[in-house]
């Protein structure tokens, strides 16, 4: 009996430790993100309003993990879901990325919802990413998709990676002539956070996705203390041709003893950008659009799970219709708030 027992309390120990070394997670995590804001007209605010608002910057919760279930074969998995917490219009949760994939030595393929690789090319290069300074405010086809494909090649030469987004046929968009050309495809070299390679280069094309046409070209580097980086693209409207033209950024940031300063400059002629939409200037007369914002900004890790940061926005422009140049109401975004993550 004795024996049977012994026996059978190594085998548990050995199945545990054998499952162990084949999964990894699930591992539950999620973020916590409000900050204060005060705009003249609320055109990049999340609530879209003027004045001091309170802002949920996607705080979101989520579970992760793997599966090895042969020899070069793991199964990948991702639910994500945002919180709202700051307004009582609309849903506690909206989706985010939520995928099941399967990993190999020829690559890793996701189903399900995701960003697409068009989006994630911009790397680290947003300084301000999911805030109301997001680069989305000036640039368009920063996308999540769903009912959708991803592929994403090995390191090829231990240097290039390869990406694919397709969209499948019944997620047509109503600008979109023919539902076979929603894709997104991407080549990275280096490192997005810049700890393996002290650089990042992307090059990236959408073709239906958001209902544009679009390429873009990502770079940044890590100097010392100093980040450089910029972002190129040009886009053009499936449904309004005449929205078309080129938007840049550029941006730097440097570590004051840990205060991460930051500084960037936007320019955007083809007005399919947030500011743009909600500034009503995405009409079939519009032509000649020049819009120019300037942010600066700080941050500080006053923990490992907690961040504190601020920055003030200025957006201004201009744009060309049949009835003559119109000047865009300027807006001035201040914002201070803090992040937890667990």
């Amino acid at each position: 009996m004795k024996k049977t027992l012994i026996s059978a309390s190594v085998a548990s120990v050995l199945t545990l430790v054998s499952f162990a070394t084949l999964a990894e997670g699930p591992s539950f995590y999620g973020r916590l993100d409000l900050s204060v804001t005060s705009s003249d007209e609320g055109l990049t605010s999340r609530e879209a309003k003027d004045g001091t608002v309170l802002e949920n910057n996607f705080s979101h919760l989520g579970v992760k993990g793997s599966q090895k279930i042969s020899d070069g074969f793991d199964v990948l998995y991702k639910m994500e879901f945002q919180v709202e917490n700051t307004s009582s219009e609309g849903d506690v949760f909206k989706a985010r990325n939520t995928y099941l994939g399967l990993k190999t030595n020829a690559g890793t393929v996701l189903v399900g919802r995701n960003d697409s690789v068009f989006k994630q090319a911009e790397g680290g290069v947003d300084l301000f990413g999911n805030s109301n300074a997001d680069i989305d405010r000036l640039v368009g086809a920063q996308s999540r998709v769903a009912d959708a494909i991803w592929y994403y090649s090995p390191k090829i030469a231990d240097l290039v990676t390869l990406n694919a987004t397709y969209l499948m046929t019944d997620n047509n968009q109503d600008d979109v002539t023919d539902a076979d050309d929603q894709f997104a495809l991407s080549a990275t070299i280096g490192d997005k956070k810049l700890k393996a390679q002290n650089y990042y280069v992307a090059a990236a094309y959408n073709e239906g996705i958001a209902g544009m046409d679009a390429y873009r070209g990502v770079a940044q580097v890590k100097l010392a203390d100093f980040k450089l980086g910029a972002l190129f693209q040009n886009s053009e409207s499936n449904s309004k041709p005449n929205l078309e033209g080129n938007t840049y950024f550029v941006n730097v940031a440097y570590n004051l003893n840990g205060v991460n300063l930051k500084a960037e400059y936007g320019k955007d002629e083809a007005g399919l950008g947030l500011y743009a939409k909600r500034s009503g200037i995405q009409t079939v007369d519009t032509t000649d659009v020049d819009i120019t914002a300037i942010t600066i900004g700080a941050d500080y890790r006053i923990a490992k799970s907690t961040l504190v940061y601020g920055h003030y926005a200025m957006y201004e422009g201009d744009y060309t219709t049949l009835a003559g140049n119109t000047d865009l109401e300027d807006d001035n975004i201040f914002t201070v708030g803090v992040r937890y993550d667990f």
